[in-house]
C-alpha cells in the first residue's frame, strides 16, 4: 500500500502537467488562428495576387457565410471564381478606385467549424511602404467579427489584428534607351534608268563586261591598221 502512494502521486502530477501543456497549446493555436494575407509579388505600385486565409473561430459551431475585405482604394481589382461563393466589388463612383470586395456563401455553404477558406484577389498595390486590409467576418448566427485592430504599442499582436503587407521598392526601372543617330543622307544621286515610252525599244546599257570587250576590240583594230600600213610601206 505504501509503495502505491508515490506512484499515484506521480501519475497525478503527470496528468496535471499534460493538461496544462495541452491548454497552452490550444491557447497558442487559438491566438494564431487569425485572418492572414500573403502576396506573390509584394512590390509597391505593382500588380499582385493576394490570398486571404480566413478561419472559422465560432464558439457556437456556426459557419462563416460572408467575408468583406477592405481595399486601400486600389486602381485595379478582380476576384477569382470560387465554388459555393459569389463575389462583388465596391467601387468609388468619384475616382473609380476599388474600396472593398465581399464574398457571400451560397445556401448550405460557407466555412465550417475547424476549417478555413482561401480568398484570392488580384489588385494593383498602392505606392506605399505597407498596405492594410481590414476584414469583416459574418457568421450564420449573426455574429460579426471585425479584423481591423492595428499593432499594439508594445509590439504584441492584438486580439483581432488587421491583415497587412509590407511592400518593397522592387528592382529599379530600366534605363531609357536612346536610338543611334541616323546616318547622313548620301549626296550622290543614284543613277536612274531610262524607262522607254510605248513603241520604243530600250537601248542596252554598257556594263563592265561590254566596256572591256569594246576596248579590246578597238585595240585589235588599231593593231591591224598598223600592220597594214607597215606592209604598204615595204612594197613601195
Amino acid at each position: 500500500m505504501t509503495a502505491r502512494r508515490p506512484m499515484a502521486r506521480a501519475l497525478k502530477t503527470a496528468a496535471v502537467t499534460a493538461v496544462l501543456m495541452l491548454g497552452s497549446w490550444l491557447t497558442a493555436a487559438s491566438a494564431g488562428a487569425h485572418v492572414h494575407v500573403s502576396a506573390d509579388h509584394a512590390v509597391r505600385g505593382e500588380y499582385a495576387l493576394l490570398t486571404f486565409q480566413v478561419p472559422n473561430e465560432s464558439e457556437n459551431g456556426s459557419a462563416t457565410t460572408q467575408v468583406t475585405i477592405s481595399l486601400p482604394n486600389v486602381a485595379s481589382a478582380s476576384t477569382d471564381v470560387m465554388a459555393g461563393w459569389t463575389a462583388s466589388l465596391d467601387r468609388d463612383p468619384g475616382n473609380g478606385t476599388y474600396r472593398s470586395v465581399t464574398f457571400a456563401a451560397a445556401p448550405n455553404a460557407g466555412i465550417g467549424v475547424g476549417q478555413f477558406e482561401l480568398f484570392a484577389i488580384s489588385v494593383k498595390l498602392p505606392d506605399a511602404d505597407s498596405a492594410t486590409f481590414p476584414v469583416v467576418q459574418t457568421y450564420a448566427d449573426g455574429t460579426v467579427v471585425h479584423w481591423d485592430q492595428p499593432p499594439l504599442p508594445t509590439g504584441e499582436e492584438p486580439d483581432y489584428p488587421a491583415p497587412a503587407l509590407q511592400l518593397t521598392s522592387g528592382p529599379p526601372a530600366p534605363k531609357e534607351r536612346h536610338s543611334a543617330p541616323a546616318a547622313p543622307a548620301s549626296t550622290t544621286a543614284p543613277s536612274a534608268s531610262a524607262v522607254p515610252t510605248p513603241g520604243q525599244h530600250a537601248e542596252p546599257k554598257a556594263g563592265p563586261d561590254n566596256t572591256a570587250r569594246a576596248l579590246a576590240g578597238g585595240a585589235l583594230l588599231v593593231a591591224a591598221i598598223g600592220v597594214g600600213v607597215a606592209v604598204a610601206r615595204r612594197r613601195t
